[in-house]
């Protein structure tokens, strides 16, 4: 007896074309954007406080909660400044996400790549001499690094030593796990003893914020009401006050809506937007 190991036929119907002006709108959703929220204001006041007075600090708070999009925001705002041909850039602010078991090799190798310097081999001595070098002639006033917690213990150290040395106010971002460790180094931690917590939203600011979202981020051709006691509901519940997932599940179900020939979010999109993140 044979069996018939012939491939099957896939058939796949013609899918429903979008319009042009529809598809520019889901594409539009698609990409990164960044919203100034009253708090995020507020927290780049402070991040300016501490960058003017050259002060070391730490940003904590439960992840989704917009940490990392708010310090993006920071450097964005201030942006490196070509002078001269050939004179090395004056870069205010940098940014860098640690890795997972970040040594101070990591630490270096990636504070080189941010300066788009191209020699990152050599020992850590050599490493840390090139940074320091560079942090100066760049006159670099903050250093940010997201995902702290990752960092090793003998990272912080490194860490505590530029911001004694060059004077350079260091920004340790993370979940509370970075405060645990940051608390284990009575060294460190009198050094990044000033902190700003990103807590959850509560229902009003839900609320706000849903509707800064439906009018400047979504921007569908109706209104969808999503400040509604019924949308706000399911917002609450699936989101429990993260930013993050209010994002996610808003541009989901606005997604969905255009692609279905929609012009608004209704319950039982958003719904089924909300029901993937329980």
């Amino acid at each position: 007896m044979t069996q018939d190991f012939k491939t099957p036929e896939i058939i796949v119907p013609p899918q429903r074309s979008l319009h042009s002006p529809t598809q520019q709108q889901i594409e539009r959703l698609q990409h990164h954007s960044i919203v100034e929220l009253e708090a995020v204001q507020q927290f780049h006041a402070w991040l300016d406080d501490k960058r003017q007075c050259r002060h070391a600090c730490r940003v904590i708070g439960d992840s989704r909660t917009g940490k990392t999009v708010a310090c993006d925001a920071y450097r964005h705002k201030h942006t490196q400044k070509q002078l001269n041909n050939g004179d090395a850039p004056i870069i205010p602010v940098m940014y860098f996400h640690a890795p997972t078991e970040s040594g101070p090799r990591e630490l270096f190798v990636g504070l080189l790549d941010y300066l788009q310097y191209r020699i990152t081999r050599g020992t850590i001595s050599e490493l840390r001499d090139r940074v320091y070098r560079l942090l100066k002639t760049c006159q670099v006033e903050m250093i940010i690094l997201d995902e702290a917690h990752r960092l090793r213990p003998k990272t912080f150290s490194e860490l505590r030593d530029i911001f004694d040395l060059l004077s350079i106010s260091v920004v340790l971002v993370g979940t509370d796990r970075l405060d645990a460790v940051v608390r284990r180094d009575e060294q460190v931690y009198n050094r990044f003893m000033a902190c700003h917590r990103f807590q959850r939203m509560d229902s009003q600011t839900l609320e706000d914020t849903t509707a800064i979202w439906e009018a400047y981020v979504l921007k569908l051709p109706q209104p969808s009401n999503l400040t509604s006691a019924p949308m706000q509901k399911i917002l609450g519940a699936s989101t429990r006050g993260y930013l993050g997932l209010l994002d996610e599940i808003l541009r989901t179900a606005a997604r969905r809506a255009l692609q279905l020939g929609r012009s608004q979010i209704d319950v039982n999109l958003l719904t089924q937007a909300a029901a993937e993140y329980h």
